[in-house]
């Protein structure tokens, strides 16, 4: 109770704050009277023991009087302040000393065993203690009694290690002591500790510090009278040493084309204007980017427009040859560097560290531009940095450096279309270019922009003017032997990916194979997972991180949270598909199937998303591999979300299943793709994908699969309105689900026929169909077919006028749709309602209804669904007199359904739109819309349309 009101003091503390501290969240029924008892035990104990204090009730509680003098963090707060004045006025000492005297006070953790109520009102003062602290320690530093805070400093750092500016004291006064390398690991141990609990990098300061230690920034040291005592590393030239002006660079690329913006990036950030380096930062920028991509012809590039200006004192160069297999050592390379600055043989050091030194004692306030080509590590190449920012370095290398401190990474893509094509008409001319751009194009788009094989075409096209550049495309048109075509002289396309491939690891090299064989544009990481069948997937994602390392394999995050995306460049797939093929074919057919299982398994879950459950749909006996990593489920779109995405890469898998035999995995993954296709209407998509599952099926005498792809390809003819192809498929699907005695599959097609006869205009034959296939749907248990049925049923009540046998329909269907979550077959019932209650004349209730309709289908972005509720909404404010809305809403319908490839229904929405305009007394736009529509009528041979409801499905 005292502490708590000393936390306070001078101040009211309630009664109701007092009852929360001290019991927290369980206070007795008689907490308010044991407050009030506690307050009269204290004030005995005050006057008993004189102590100079009071308590004092004042509404809503009590007051602890109490001199400031009279309580520690009071006089901690004034001693504080006495010191810090102190500091400014220039009296170190004073101030060491005053704010010593303030953190003597403590005797440990504040208020230790209060309340933890009480405590938290008091961090502050804790924080502020290990401020005070900082700033006293930093004091003494500047006092150049860095030694004899080394001790206290490193027991603070673990006692706290998330304090970079206790990490900063220690690591300067450990440089200060002449320990360079103890300061290095105190700055990578709390690297670690922050990377590995919050997945952060230190702070800028700290970061800065450890680069001016790494540069042996001689601003770091003590500036004191005992400067020549402090043990700092300096060297000096040795007295054999006459200044030499290197001039190292490779000749420029004559025709270097285009890169106008990586030119002027690099250019700037070796000027040291990038907004984030520290002025005595030496500029180090990385050229990193696949083999072929044009490193090396880039940094040369900037490397002579730079020399003159801006490095006139000479220009390093060296080829590190990592990726030959016989890479440059960092010994050899300053051994090099030093004599081509002037120094004897005999007076190079045999340690690397100390040609090290020397280099950088040389190079001190000397402007020399280092060019370090094809680098594999951060570690070979960190010796052979200059110490001083007047000089600048540009690295080239396969991977990314992210671990050379200071560096700036300036990454290199393959070329555009445009800078490719000028690139290779300066190799072999424009007017070679100009007589066959549509042949140059396509050159282009075969090697995928690559500089080296653009070069290495342009080459042989050169040497060869008999050729047409028509013929070079023949020549690459053969995938599996585009890298045999890709050779000129020493210019080797498969060569130069066999460099990077050979420092593969076997896991990662395996990977690579496996991942090329997939027939898509960018993977998601789970697909290495599959292909490794690794199930955990905590080996395959350290795997792809090396085929990103190695520049085999591009890697971009797309989509929320930060998903990434893999693809290869289109020789590195040729490349890496050659390599698969030295190996058995089991291990390509092995990892296709488990990709495909990966799919459907993630497929299936989307399907569920959307129709809360397995509802609806066939699936086979194709074995799934599951995917590790959340579901996809979320919002009412993100299935739809998910299957968007994925779409191009499912399809291609598909068609590469069937090519595979993998028939059972085909066809279940095809029509469970259906659930986009519908919705989306990628109508093309949906008959591509089920003719190579009915391929794969066929061939594999898959009677049931056979049946389920054609089953499905019904309701996609049924959806285009070509009625004749969708009986001719689901005849035969019908027979064969009989003859299996697969109920679902019957309920499956006769839903189908309902649909088919309907539009044909045979109802009782349709209503026959539906009936059946309740009654199957009701037998296996597919809540959502039974209320899709019972909404065509009730469509068909509608269209025969029986208002009211069709609302209790659709009420039923609501009720058995409530059962489980399915936005698409909710929608399509209130749709019907909402023609049902059209058709009784009750507008402004379908209004209501057709809104809510809108806003479900809008949520799950159902295209289809929204032009039928558009064409809806479009009909019931023509009959509210609400013309210029009504005309609005028809003509967005005609568009959807346009979008959709929906013709029959656009027809439909003309015609609407038609009478619409003619209210309006617009009869010349009527009439033509009406042409317009009867024309699709007819080709579709729909004749009568008198007295049907639009939007059936």
């Amino acid at each position: 109770m005292l502490s708590a009101l000393l936390v306070r003091a001078n101040h009211v503390v309630g009664v109701d704050h007092l009852v929360d501290v001290l019991w927290m969240d369980s206070p007795p029924s008689t907490a308010r009277a044991q407050v009030q008892y506690c307050v009269h035990a204290l004030r005995t104990e005050f006057g008993r023991l004189k102590v100079p204090a009071s308590i004092v009730t004042q509404s809503p509680g009590y007051r602890v009087e109490v001199p400031d003098q009279r309580i520690d963090a009071r006089r901690f707060e004034h001693l504080v302040t006495d010191g810090r004045g102190r500091a400014r006025s220039g009296d170190l000492n004073g101030a060491i000393a005053t704010l010593q005297q303030a953190l003597d006070l403590w005797r440990g953790p504040t208020l230790d065993g209060c309340p933890r109520g009480v405590r938290d009102q008091l961090t502050w003062l804790e924080e502020m203690r290990l401020e005070v602290l900082e700033e006293c320690l930093g004091h003494v530093l500047e006092l150049g009694r860095h030694r004899e805070v080394i001790g206290q400093l490193r027991t603070l750092v673990l006692e706290n290690p998330l304090k970079e500016g206790l990490r900063y004291l220690l690591m300067l006064a450990l440089y200060r002591s002449g320990r360079p390398s103890d300061a290095l690991d105190v700055y990578r141990a709390g690297r670690g500790v922050m990377v590995e609990e919050y997945g952060l990098d230190p702070g800028d300061k700290l970061k800065r510090l450890e680069a001016a230690i790494l540069a042996e920034d001689q601003s770091l040291l003590w500036k004191g009278p005992d400067t020549a005592a402090v043990a700092a590393v300096t060297t000096t030239a040795p007295s054999t040493t006459s200044w030499g002006r290197p001039r190292q660079l490779p000749s420029a690329i004559a025709d270097f084309t285009g890169r106008d913006e990586l030119v002027e990036e690099v250019e700037r950030l070796l000027g040291g204007d990038d907004g984030a380096a520290p002025l005595n930062a030496v500029p180090i920028v990385n050229i990193c980017g696949k083999a072929g991509v044009g490193k090396s012809a880039l940094a040369v590039h900037v490397a002579h427009r730079v020399a003159a200006k801006n490095y006139p004192d000479g220009q390093l160069y060296v080829n590190l040859r990592s990726n030959a297999g016989h890479a440059v050592s960092a010994h050899d390379v300053l051994g090099r560097f030093l004599r081509a600055l002037g120094v004897s043989g005999a007076s190079i050091p045999d340690h690397e560290d100390e040609r090290a030194e020397m280099y950088r004692g040389l190079l001190a306030d000397r402007r020399v531009l280092i060019v370090l080509e094809d680098a594999a590590t951060e570690s070979q190449i960190a010796p052979a940095l200059p110490g001083s920012a007047s000089c600048g370095v540009v690295v080239t290398s396969r991977a990314r450096l992210t671990g050379l401190v200071g560096s700036r990474l300036v990454p290199v893509d393959v070329l555009g279309r445009d800078q490719a094509l000028l690139l290779l008409g300066h190799t072999l001319g424009m007017s070679r270019i100009e007589r066959e751009p549509q042949a140059a194009t396509a050159l282009v788009a075969a090697v995928g922009g690559l500089p080296l094989a653009l070069r290495i075409i342009g080459a042989r096209l050169a040497a060869r003017p008999h050729w047409t550049l028509a013929s070079m495309l023949r020549r690459l048109a053969d995938e599996r032997g585009r890298l045999d075509e890709l050779v000129h002289g020493d210019l080797v396309v498969r060569g130069s990916l066999q460099l990077s491939y050979a420092g593969l690891d076997g896991g990662a090299a395996d990977l690579m194979g496996l991942l090329g064989a997939l027939d898509a544009e960018d993977l998601p990481s789970w697909t290495a997972a599959a292909v490794l069948d690794d199930r955990a997937g905590t080996q395959s994602g350290e795997t792809l991180d090396r085929l990103v390392d190695a520049q085999l394999l591009d890697c971009a995050v797309s989509g929320a949270p930060a998903a990434p995306r893999y693809s290869f460049h289109d020789l590195i797939r040729i490349f890496a598909r050659e390599r698969l093929r030295e190996r058995p074919t089991e291990a390509e057919s092995g990892a296709l199937q488990r990709v495909l299982g990966g799919w459907l398994h993630l497929a299936e879950q989307a399907h569920r998303g959307l129709y809360g459950g397995d509802f609806t749909t066939l699936h086979g006996s194709g074995p799934r591999w599951p995917v590790p990593g959340p579901p996809v489920t979320g919002g009412a779109d993100s299935p739809l979300r998910w299957l968007e995405t994925e779409r191009a890469n499912i399809c291609s898998a598909i068609e590469q299943g069937a090519d595979a035999g993998l028939d059972e995995l085909c066809w279940d993954l095809a029509v469970t793709l259906v659930s986009l296709f519908e919705v989306r209407s990628y109508f093309d998509d949906w008959q591509t994908t089920h003719e190579h599952a009915l391929r794969a099926t066929r061939v594999a005498s898959n009677t049931r699969g056979t049946a389920a792809v054609l089953c499905s390809l019904g309701s996609l003819h049924i959806n285009q309105s070509r009625l004749d192809l969708a009986r001719s498929v689901l005849m035969p699907s019908f027979e064969a689900f009989a003859e299996l005695g697969d109920e679902h599959g019957l309920a499956l097609v006769r839903r189908n026929l309902g649909l088919l006869d309907r539009k044909a205009g045979s109802l009782s034959t349709a209503a026959t169909h539906c009936a059946a296939a309740l009654n199957g749907f009701i037998a296996v248990g597919d809540v959502v077919g039974q209320a899709a049925v019972l909404s065509q049923l009730a469509q068909l009540e509608l269209d025969t006028q029986n208002h009211t046998r069709a609302l209790a329909l659709l009420q039923r269907a609501a009720r058995t749709c409530a059962l489980v979550s399915s936005p698409r077959v909710e929608s399509q019932i209130r749709y019907k309602l909402g023609k049902a209650l059209m058709a009784q004349g009750e507008y402004e209730a379908a209004a209501e209804v057709m809104s809510d309709v809108l806003n479900l289908v809008r949520a799950t972005s159902d295209l289809q669904g929204e032009s039928y509720a558009t064409h809806a909404m479009g009909v019931v404010q023509k009959h509210r007199g609400e013309l210029n809305l009504a005309a609005q809403l028809l003509e967005k319908a005609v568009r959807l359904c346009e979008q959709n490839v929906d013709r029959v229904n656009a027809a439909q929405s003309r015609l609407e739109l038609a009478c619409v305009e003619s209210m309006r007394g617009r009869h010349t736009i009527a009439e033509s819309l009406t042409d317009e529509a009867n024309a699709i009528l007819r080709e579709y041979q729909i004749q009568d349309w008198t007295g049907r409801v639009p939007g059936g499905s």
